[in-house]
């Protein structure tokens, strides 16, 4: 397949007259001119991706299209508030074709899941936007924004670009997309072109403050009860630079958690004053290891890191999924993470 890239300079912001000008005309012309559509975006979703996939589908469907939203995960339960959130579904059993498929926010191809692969038929045409950097540029029609902070930035201004169907129920999941991509607008990689968008979206307007408690104030109790084990499992390397959990299939088995309840709970190993390199190890039911790992410094790479566990992501957030025993997973990884921030003051 033939891909067309826009990816901006790392030291440049993308202005909305640049994209406008990139090949967001192209992903326009696409979107009005076929009939059928299949949305999808990674395995274990996180809010960038439901939003992002949510808010697509409901354009397309205001633009009159057939349009199915397809993720390995189905919806997950933290998410069901987002207004469409009813289109979300598992894929089904037997293949579909499509005229376009449209993968969001997803790294690799095959982060999309095996179910959801075999699910299409054939398509006319595979559009790819996201803005992880790691991105392999698979697909006919590609768009990367290594700079955005969320799929969701790229969407809103796709959408505003290109005159597309942009109300009240879109604005709400591209604003809970960009949200919890960019911690609450914390990150570093949020930038004033965020804000910018921020504001625009509460101008469909939008309740920020119901939207804000839903997505980070009704966490249900049992991913309390697992942030408390997690944190008696503490462990500290390099001098208290590097920090991880590890959490055993039988310890998640035990406290009755869903896989979406340790969303976010790295970020608490991440705010310990001196943390540089912040990490989370899942033992999963097929023989691997779930990895999650935030950096405060870019110079502490973890995307680099992830990659050389044929993971990917972002300098400062990234992950993986290493076959082998929970207790092996963690020390190869740690290793390298220690390796990691000692070479800062080398």
């Amino acid at each position: 397949m033939n891909a067309t890239t826009i990816a901006p300079a790392a030291d440049t912001i993308a202005s909305p007259a640049s994209l406008t000008n990139s090949t967001f005309a192209e992903i326009a012309q696409v979107l009005r001119r076929h009939d059928s559509f299949v949305v999808l975006s990674h395995v274990r979703p996180d809010g960038d991706a439901l939003g992002s996939q949510i808010a697509i589908g409901l354009a397309l469907q205001q633009l009159g299209k057939r349009v199915k939203v397809w993720n390995e995960e189905g919806l997950l339960e933290k998410f069901s508030f987002l207004p469409g959130g009813e289109l979300v579904s598992l894929p089904p059993n037997d293949s579909e074709d499509f005229d376009v498929v449209l993968a969001l926010d997803t790294a690799t191809r095959q982060r999309l899941g095996d179910n959801v692969l075999a699910a299409i038929g054939s398509a006319k045409v595979w559009i790819n936007i996201d803005h992880h950097p790691s991105n392999p540029r698979y697909g006919d029609l590609v768009h990367i924004d290594s700079i955005a902070p969320a799929t969701g930035q790229i969407l809103f201004e796709l959408l505003r670009s290109q005159d597309l169907p942009l109300d009240e129920a879109i604005a709400e999941n591209l604003f809970a997309a960009i949200s919890t991509d960019t911690g609450s607008f914390q990150y570093p990689n949020t930038t004033a072109r965020t804000f910018e968008i921020a504001a625009d979206i509460l101008r469909c307007g939008i309740d920020v403050g119901r939207l804000s408690q839903q997505l980070y104030e009704s966490y249900p109790r049992r991913r309390i009860e697992l942030l408390r084990v997690l944190l008696d499992r503490m462990r500290f390397d390099a001098d208290g630079k590097v920090a991880s959990f590890s959490l055993p299939l039988a310890t998640a088995n035990e406290l009755g958690v869903i896989p979406e309840d340790n969303e976010g709970l790295i970020d608490h190993l991440r705010a310990i004053e001196g943390v540089i390199i912040a990490a989370f190890f899942e033992e999963l039911e097929d023989g691997k290891v779930r990895v999650s790992m935030r950096s405060k410094d870019e110079r502490a790479d973890v995307c680099e890191i992830c990659f050389r566990f044929k993971g990917g992501g972002h300098k400062l957030a990234a992950g993986a999924r290493v076959l082998g025993t929970l207790d092996e997973v963690a020390e190869r990884v740690l290793e390298a993470a220690v390796e990691a921030v000692k070479a800062i003051n080398d």
